[in-house]
């Protein structure tokens, strides 16, 4: 089994340090990485400004460019090989509910996606790496569990993971959950530089809005490992008629 490795907090994080000691007990993998932070980075590719991959000193290849950037760059030439898995992470703070759509962990993932390979963003619930280790065995055993169940194979499919920051023992089985919402996020925050220039900082994550049961803020909160099949599509099939009867009643409106 061959994975490829990225994250967006950048190739010397301890998630991304776990995850890879963790997995290379079982497969040839491959880690290629952001060279520094690029958190809430979702999907960009970087198209007006040149790519870079450099070899660290612990083996890792890291771009100057987006979690996306680094997929793509690794599926499209750098490998030579097309890998069975590519895993996102580990993310330091939970990736749930909305925040998938601004994550650059979820972003890698599903560029691996785009290409066709099954891809999976793993993300621990609390930030500052506790029991990170116990969150990386916990994806081996997955992936472990997905190549035994011949789950690498056949259509590509996109997971969101998200692991309690908990002992391996304490660590609840995983569930299946939807994404839950929030509510939106907390005002910007203003300050004057010493230039006397108004600078702004964006604010922080709304709370939950909907964290009933079956969302991935309710399993979270009870300890499990939360599990979130994603899709790309992003089309509102169940507006399309509506859509289409709105549209028509323009039309007859432009050609009378």
């Amino acid at each position: 089994m061959k994975i490829l490795i990225s994250n967006d907090d950048g190739f010397r994080a301890e998630g991304i340090v776990a995850l890879y000691n963790a997995l290379k007990t079982i497969a040839d993998v491959e880690v290629v990485a952001p060279e520094h932070n690029n958190s809430a980075k979702s999907n960009a590719l970087t198209l007006h400004t040149p790519l870079y991959v450099h070899r660290a000193d612990n083996g890792f290849r890291y771009v100057n460019g987006t979690p996306a950037d680094c997929v793509h760059i690794a599926l499209t030439g750098l490998l030579g090989y097309r890998p069975d898995l590519v895993v996102s992470g580990i993310n330091n703070g939970a990736n749930m509910g909305d925040d998938t759509v601004y994550s650059g962990t979820v972003g890698a993932a599903m560029e691996g996606y785009l290409f066709g390979i099954p891809s999976m963003a793993v993300s621990q619930i609390e930030k500052g790496w506790a029991h990170v280790d116990a969150a990386a065995e916990t994806v081996k055993t997955m992936v472990q569990q997905m190549q035994a169940a011949a789950m690498l194979e056949p259509k590509p499919w996109l997971l969101n993971v998200n692991i309690p920051n908990l002992p391996l023992a304490d660590i609840q089985p995983a569930k299946l959950c939807r994404l839950g919402r929030r509510h939106s996020a907390e005002p910007v925050i203003t300050q004057v530089d010493p230039r006397g220039q108004t600078m702004y900082w964006i604010g922080n994550a709304g709370a939950a809005m909907d964290d009933s049961v079956g969302t991935d803020f309710h399993a979270a909160s009870h300890g499990h490992v939360v599990v979130t099949p994603l899709k790309v599509d992003l089309t509102h099939h169940e507006q399309l008629v509506q859509w289409s009867d709105a549209f028509g009643r323009l039309s007859a409106r432009v050609l009378a």
